[in-house]
């Protein structure tokens, strides 16, 4: 049965003439273990909400997943997309895609992802466990590593939250192969990886990865501890091949004609290429059915649930939001009209999320260790623990990375909605998560606070001034910058709604004056809007995000004094703007040939997709300074009179 993996991966990759056999062929034995006697799966019901998780950390190796889901029975997964690995339109992309094919629980590739994922899973898992119990929610994750997950930085976040959580239905499959691309692993690392990871408190083994009754114990004993669990599996790369197993040469080539002849008469594996016999067939279809009376069993306990409680276990897994969770943002937007309070919008989305939290009971909130920063946690929320999985807010501790990564894996499992915060800044350290909580369409909200040199003294190390340009060129990112306590709400609500995306929520540290007086329709979701429309011809319009538009209200002011009449567009969100037909954003933009000026305490780049050529822009040119935030819009002429300035040189 391993052996149809190794044949499987070698044909693909050499058909290909692209690809990673090394890891499939040297993990094919423990994955063969794995996934024939341990792993709680479906075939024909991918989406069984209580089934194990499996991820393929090193998705370098996706050969061995497609060949696992192939052999086990996935409708989708069907001999000729293996045929077709690497290939345009395929459903076996060079690493593994989620949404691709059934079974591929998250995209993984960049490595060390695929872990911090992992760990938001196992998290999803006892959070719905303390809400909905062990006969509806009761699984494992169970991850494969290789030595670059656990050499990239993330792996320390990931597995040393973890271990703080322990995370005891976490088990990790370390590819111990001692081979890299460069060559052996001694070029570069001499960490004791069971060392570090007793050292996070976890439960740790070392097997022999071809031993499988070796293999099947330590999994065995990793699901007996109160731990989470890494085992070492010493495995060669590129396994039964001549001349390459146990070299780089494994690693990420083809294997070439003649050594995939010489691995197949060392394997005793005769069998043509892509041609699997029918009993070694049948023995993987068998292990693939065995998951189908657990879960038909489930099916009865789910049964079993008093009506309201099963109503909301398969609304949150359905993803759907509760029907009445608008109407305390409504009532609080009302509010905030009436009362026009001049606060940060950080302060703005605390409230928020205090109206929220209690109407939306699967919110899981977090922050890096910044929570009285980024006002993430709401009033109700109580804090998840070792010993208490009840809570719905997370402390993630200083490690950026890893909370991104887990709320893909929180989002990914489903049944919870995954929000944390962070500085604007840090995202930086957040960025490929963030990237792939886009390229995966998961519904991950990032908080991230301080957007600007409004922050003041804290200075250029914190002060985000290229940040916006770079969070708005990633596809399928939803940037929010809002203006005021209504334009927060309303842009929490449209976070929420995007069910197929991430947001950013770039919040300011400094107060801002309360500038809608009207909620009775969500502005924000058009992207952009007429904030304040010309008094008479338009003659100029005003176009700014977030803090700057109470700059921009302001020079209009100054601008009316001289005769000159302008419009103040407010601008949200560009992504949501540019979905919008082109007759409405003609409108909001103002007449082709009329001076637009661009307003943001930010870098230029990406706004003259909104300006004209002549056009100007009153924002950052370079880094900040460390200065009260007042000083700092002075000084870097970030202010109505500039705006004015600019104004003047286009009339």
């Amino acid at each position: 049965m391993a052996n149809a993996i190794r044949a499987l991966a070698m044909d693909a990759v050499q058909r290909a003439n692209s690809g990673h056999p090394g890891l499939p062929m040297g993990m094919a034995d423990v994955a063969t273990v794995l996934f024939t006697r341990f792993l709680a799966f479906d075939p024909k019901r991918p989406d069984w909400p209580d089934r194990d998780r499996f991820v393929l950390s090193a998705g370098h190796g996706s050969m061995l997943l497609y060949a696992l889901l192939h052999l086990t029975g996935y409708p989708d997964m069907t001999l000729d997309e293996i045929k077709n690995f690497r290939q345009l339109g395929s459903r076996t992309p060079g690493h593994p895609e989620y949404g691709h094919a059934a079974g591929i629980e998250t995209t993984t590739g960049p490595l060390g992802q695929g872990l911090g994922n992992a760990v938001g899973m196992a998290l999803a898992e006892r959070l719905l466990n303390a809400r909905f119990g062990d006969g509806v929610v009761d699984h494992r994750t169970y991850v494969i590593t290789g030595d670059g997950c656990l050499m990239e930085g993330i792996s320390h976040e990931a597995a040393s939250l973890a271990g703080h959580l322990r995370l005891s239905k976490l088990t990790v499959l370390f590819d111990d192969n001692q081979i890299s691309i460069d060559g052996p692993t001694s070029l570069t690392c001499s960490d004791d990886q069971l060392g570090r990871f007793r050292a996070y408190g976890w439960n740790t083994a070392s097997v022999d990865g071809h031993d499988p009754e070796a293999v099947a114990a330590a999994i065995a004993a990793a699901r007996a501890s109160a731990r989470p669990s890494l085992i070492a599996c010493r495995t060669v790369i590129g396994f039964g091949a001549p001349t390459k197993a146990g070299t780089a040469k494994a690693h990420g080539a083809p294997l070439g004609e003649e050594e995939i002849a010489g691995a197949r008469e060392k394997l005793g594996w005769p069998h043509p290429p892509f041609e699997i016999p029918g009993d070694v067939l049948a023995a993987w279809r068998t292990a693939g059915a065995r998951g189908a009376e657990a879960a038909s069993a489930w099916d009865v306990r789910l049964a079993t649930l008093d009506a309201e409680t099963r109503a909301e276990f398969e609304r949150r897994i359905a993803g759907e939001l509760p029907a009445d969770w608008r109407e305390a943002l409504t009532e609080m937007k009302r509010a905030a009209v009436e009362e026009a309070p001049k606060i940060a919008t950080r302060v703005a989305s605390q409230r928020v999320l205090d109206a929220l939290a209690e109407r939306i009971p699967e919110l899981v909130g977090g922050s890096a260790d910044l929570t009285g920063s980024n006002n993430t946690k709401a009033a109700g929320q109580a804090i998840v623990s070792a010993e208490n999985f009840a809570g719905g807010y997370v402390h993630y501790g200083v490690r950026e990375h890893a909370m991104a990564a887990a709320m893909n894996g929180l989002a990914l499992h489903g049944g919870v909605i995954p929000y944390g915060g962070t500085f604007l800044l840090f995202s930086d350290y957040c960025r490929p998560s963030i990237r792939l909580s886009a390229l995966m369409g998961q519904r991950v909200i990032y908080v991230m606070t301080h957007d600007s040199i409004g922050l003041g003294e804290d200075g250029p190390t914190h002060q985000p001034i290229e940040h916006l340009a770079a969070l708005r060129a990633i596809p399928n990112l939803a940037v929010f910058r809002p203006a005021d306590l209504v334009e927060t709400a309303e842009c929490w609500e449209l976070a929420l709604e995007r069910r197929a995306g991430p947001s950013v929520l770039a919040l300011t540290r400094q107060g801002l004056p309360a500038l809608r007086r009207d909620c009775a329709e969500n502005l924000s979701a058009h992207g952009a809007y007429i904030l304040a429309p010309a008094e008479s011809e338009r003659r100029v319009t005003l176009i700014a995000s977030g803090s700057e538009v109470s700059i921009a209200l302001e020079a209009r002011g100054l601008l009316a004094d001289q005769d000159i009449s302008a419009a103040v567009v407010s601008m949200p969100c560009w992504e949501l703007f540019q979905a919008q037909p082109a007759h409405y954003r003609d409108e909001v933009l103002g007449p082709p040939g009329g001076p637009r000026i661009g307003i943001e305490a930010g870098m230029r780049q990406g706004w003259d997709a909104f300006l004209q050529a002549d056009d100007g822009f009153v924002g950052m040119t370079g880094f900040g300074a460390s200065a009260p935030a007042k000083d700092l819009y002075a000084h870097f002429g970030i202010t109505a009179q500039a705006v004015v300035a600019a104004v003047e040189a286009r009339l």
